[in-house]
């Protein structure tokens, strides 16, 4: 993540927890970011370096629209600083920042085999007292892992498979 992105979404997050308006602007910044995404044409002109940034500027006050007064100025100073193309990735900093106020902690569950409701539950539960914080778990499988799990949490990594220890164990024969 780029400095510049921690910055604005930082500015935009603070902004909008002064003025009360912190739920509203977050609504607002995850569905344009989506509305990017599903647009691969209106990401392409935000990212074009020959549009100006003032056509971008009026392009995203158009769609913004009046509905979020602080999150549609905020589109217009990006665009005017030539971050338009970088909505998203200041959107998933600013999503980061929401998770850290609500004391929120996603992480990424994978298992050799898919897990049953009832066991997922189980470790979110365990990760849940552990962190003491709320957590949001997606789930992957991966048969390669051969059993246990791997959890990721940011950049936090814990691999209790049996292809990690197997891993281990032979990177410690390698090394004696």
């Amino acid at each position: 993540m780029a400095v510049a992105h921690r910055i604005y979404a930082e500015a935009l997050f603070e902004a909008a927890k002064g003025s009360g308006r912190l739920a509203q602007v977050h609504e607002a910044l995850a569905d344009f970011a989506a509305a990017i995404e599903r647009t691969p044409e209106l990401a392409s002109v935000l990212r074009n370096p020959q549009v100006e940034p003032r056509a971008k500027a009026g392009i995203l006050a158009d769609l913004a629209g009046d509905d979020e007064p602080l999150f549609a100025n905020f589109l217009r100073l990006v665009a005017e600083k030539g971050r338009a193309g970088e909505i998203e990735e200041i959107a998933a900093e600013f999503e980061r920042l929401i998770a850290r106020e609500e004391r929120r902690l996603t992480v990424e569950l994978t298992t050799a085999r898919e897990l049953t409701d009832d066991e997922a539950s189980a470790i979110v539960a365990q990760i849940e007292k552990a962190a003491g914080r709320k957590v949001e778990a997606t789930r992957q499988v991966d048969p390669d892992l051969v059993g246990g799990i791997v959890l990721q949490a940011g950049s936090y990594r814990v691999d209790a498979s049996v292809r990690g220890r197997l891993e281990r164990l032979r990177h410690e024969l390698v090394r004696s």
